[in-house]
């Protein structure tokens, strides 16, 4: 028999707790949902929309799928439209840009978070004040600038307002993160003869990946579909980026309604594919410096 004390330990043992459905998690799924539902509904109507004729879309309705798929909009769309030659040509400028905002991006917060020098805080709020500025107030002042220059007409006149719009939030996230790491791992490195570039270099650089994931991903979505600056600055058929290929399906009295959705969703594909490889970086980057540890 069991002992009176085992009995009473038993009966004094709490339940295990049963998980239940509150009006409140009930609410929080529902909008989840529907938030699920309003983010993917975009993109699987404009994959049914490039697998339909002109005739289906003009005169169909707006819900309507394609009678027949017509997988011919994607070899127009990848012949037509030099799908191959615009996409070299975004994969040149957004890899250049996203190297050079990461490598100066982080040294600049590098020098805010870590060094105690009378400027910083300053020079952190000019940084933040340029988030401010619009991209279509520039415009005019960067194409006299880029005239005078000779920069006119080529991909630099692409690269270096791409790294100025996209620096001010990239040093806001390294720097938030950078002030989070412990002041006694570069004590301990100085106090084996590492300089600063070699504390930056080997230490202060691997920490620091999971926010330059999210500094990468932010400037590879905002710059990917630019089309402002691109039309401004670049006319030669050569330079052009992938954002320009829909002009392809328009002339003076048509449009390839087809072609353009099926260009479209090629130009999507290398966003999705980067988001989907990399969309857990996003959240640990953001979370990163959200703790003081």
């Amino acid at each position: 028999m069991d002992s009176p004390q085992l009995l009473q330990a038993s009966k004094s043992r709490p339940a295990p707790e049963t998980k239940r459905l509150t009006v409140a998690k009930v609410l929080v799924i529902l909008f989840l949902s529907l938030l699920v539902v309003t983010q993917l509904y975009p993109l699987l109507w404009l994959f049914l929309y490039s697998l339909k004729t002109n005739e289906e879309i003009l005169s169909g309705s707006f819900f309507s799928l394609p009678e027949t798929l017509q997988w011919s909009n994607y070899e127009v769309a990848f012949e037509s439209g030099n799908y191959v030659r615009y996409l070299g040509n975004s994969l040149l400028v957004t890899s250049v840009t996203m190297f050079g905002v990461i490598l100066l991006s982080s040294m600049t917060a590098y020098a805010i978070s870590r060094f105690r020098w009378r400027c910083a805080s300053a020079v952190m709020l000019l940084f933040l004040i340029g988030m401010m500025i619009p991209l279509q107030s520039t415009l005019l002042p960067l194409m006299l600038i880029f005239k005078q220059v000779k920069l006119l007409n080529t991909h630099g006149s692409l690269i270096l307002p791409y790294m100025a719009f996209s620096m001010p939030i990239a040093i806001f996230i390294l720097s938030g993160f950078m002030k989070t790491i412990p002041l006694e791992l570069e004590e301990s490195a100085l106090m084996d003869g590492a300089g600063v570039f070699r504390i930056f270099r080997s230490m202060l650089l691997p920490i620091s990946v999971p926010p330059m994931m999210t500094v990468c991903i932010l400037t590879f979505i905002t710059i990917w579909n630019e089309y402002i600056l691109a039309a401004t600055f670049i006319s030669s058929e050569r330079l052009k980026t992938l954002p320009f290929g829909v002009n392809s399906f328009v002339s003076q009295y048509s449009v390839n309604y087809g072609a353009i959705g099926a260009f479209l969703v090629l130009g999507a594909l290398p966003v999705i594919l980067m988001y989907f490889l990399l969309a857990d970086k996003i959240t640990q980057g953001m979370l990163a410096g959200a703790v003081k540890g």
